[in-house]
């Protein structure tokens, strides 16, 4: 940092030199320019606030994690294992490290990453990620600090057993400076209430590895269990923590997080809303804020306590993969709440990963459009993306606004429907995984489309539908109605031609 000094005994080249040098500042903007200075792509209408949408990193290899540094840069993580920095004034990107020992697979590789300075001013990053020796998988929990411009000194803080999917993926720093890490159920039932794993829980540590002493068991990293496969984690301004959650073929969840709380799964899915579930529901299990029936898939969530977009001041914002979507959450004055649900952007940018706020209030969300199951439409020419939201009068040609929700205080599971049209149930409870056309997704999810159990014998069908496999969640909570609508549907299209599957005939299956 330098002053310039003028001649004051010439005050006429004084003025000369500062006009030059205003006008030649003002040249170099115009000609590397901003971000900010750059006109929008859209707009995003809210009540009275309009947000100009900028994409300012493109054709990245999955962005998992992205959030704000100590540095006033957004750090991220791609899920082939590479960590960078991103300047969101300049657009400029540095790679900082490519971790060698991630696993991609699916939804396995390098996912969660929290950035923080700490007691010594040093910056430390944290990151969860797949890895994979022989016929091994596990999740591994890595600290790493920022020497320059690279990441040194790998500790592993903490490894567990991991899968192919459902092994979480978020970590965040407390405003106390400790460390939360959400976990997945690793595709075994029997770990989220099983209090020896460490799987399907959310785990406390101090950022060296060690364990708390006012843990709920002070020799255990478990804080909280109950879980299936959080995709997002955030503090609040006041010291509440948030977590998503991806149900099973029901109940997506929104929770706040208890010390010492069991959140239901395997024995309850959203609220207690089944005989089966209050018998078997652990004592003190906590109910989720919100709950979706269909699924929306919640992925990345962060929380806004800024002034800067009033609207959305005290809210969480959550993005979604299968919905497609950026949800507005409201919270109460108490944070204990949500009072209302917007819906914004739906299958406009393909599936939002994660978002991000910086300290000025301005939004980012990353799109996961190149990952192992991408929307129709999707990827386009530039995804994925990184993408700015902020204020911005200048009203772009595409203007977005709010799509309404479904009921911002739905918990239950779907009901019958009078003539329930069943393009929009296979759309709802389908689609996602065997996509609207029927073809499925080669090498994780069968096509429909001239399939042998679709063209044949329908209780074969039936019995899938009812009882689920492996890879596919049980739909035996729809009703007759809803399931011989899929079942007839899919046995009659995309060139399928069988006959229908009727209400009976369900019926008798489900007494079977």
């Amino acid at each position: 940092m330098y002053t310039r000094h003028f001649d004051l005994r010439y005050p006429w080249l004084t003025l000369s030199l500062v006009v030059i040098l205003a006008l030649t500042a003002v040249g170099c903007g115009q000609a590397s320019g901003t971000m900010a200075e750059k006109a929008p792509e859209a707009s995003l209408q809210l009540d009275s606030s309009l947000l100009g949408m900028q994409t300012i990193a493109a054709g990245l290899d999955v962005p998992w994690e992205i959030c704000w540094g100590p540095d006033d840069r957004i750090w991220f993580t791609e899920q082939n294992g590479s960590i960078s920095r991103l300047d969101p004034t300049t657009g400029e990107k540095k790679l900082l490290l490519r971790i060698p020992e991630v696993w991609r697979h699916r939804s396995a590789g390098l996912l969660g990453m929290a950035v923080g300075k700490l007691i010594d001013n040093q910056v430390y990053v944290f990151v969860d990620f797949t890895h994979r020796h022989d016929s091994v998988i596990t999740s591994r929990l890595v600290r790493y600090r920022l020497d320059g411009d690279t990441l040194v000194e790998a500790r592993l803080l903490l490894e567990i057993p991991g899968n192919t999917g459902h092994n979480g993926s978020r970590v965040v720093l407390s405003p106390g400076g400790l460390l939360y890490w959400a976990t997945g159920d690793a595709a075994n039932l029997a770990n989220a209430q099983n209090r020896a794993s460490l799987n399907g829980k959310i785990l406390r540590l101090h950022t060296d590895g060690s364990i708390p002493a006012d843990n709920p068991d002070p020799q255990s990293p478990v804080w909280a269990m109950g879980f299936r496969n959080m995709q997002g984690l955030t503090f609040s301004a006041t010291g509440r923590l948030y977590a998503s959650e991806h149900g099973d073929a029901t109940d997506d969840e929104i929770n706040l997080l208890l010390p010492a709380g069991n959140y239901g799964w395997p024995l309850v899915e959203g609220f207690t809303h089944t005989d089966k579930e209050k018998q078997v529901q652990p004592a003190g299990s906590m109910p989720p804020l919100k709950a979706w029936t269909p699924t929306i898939a919640p992925a990345g969530m962060e929380y806004y306590g800024s002034d800067l977009i009033p609207e959305w001041t005290n809210s969480l914002l959550l993005g979604t993969l299968k919905d497609q979507s950026l949800r507005v959450l409201q919270l109460d004055a108490r944070g204990e709440q949500i009072s209302t649900e917007q819906v914004f952007l739906e299958k406009a940018l393909g599936r939002i990963r994660d978002i991000c706020v910086s300290p000025q209030g301005e939004v980012f969300l990353a799109t996961s459009n190149r990952d192992w199951n991408p929307a129709p439409g999707f990827p386009k020419p530039q995804d994925d993306r990184i993408i700015r939201l902020a204020p911005d009068q200048r009203r772009a040609a595409t203007v977005y606004s709010a799509t309404a929700p479904g009921d911002p205080t739905t918990a239950q599971a779907t009901t019958a429907q009078a003539n329930p049209n069943p393009e929009t149930i296979y759309n709802q409870y389908c689609a996602s995984c065997h996509k609207p056309d029927g073809r499925g997704l080669p090498g994780s999810f069968p096509a429909l489309k001239a399939s042998p159990l679709v063209n044949g014998d329908p209780q074969a069908l039936i019995h899938l539908l009812l009882k689920g496999k492996k890879q596919m969640p049980a739909f035996e909570f729809l009703s007759n109605q809803e399931l011989s609508a899929i079942g007839s549907f899919i046995r009659s299209s995309w060139g399928n031609n069988q006959t229908a599957i009727t209400e009976p005939t369900i019926q008798l299956s489900r007494n079977k």
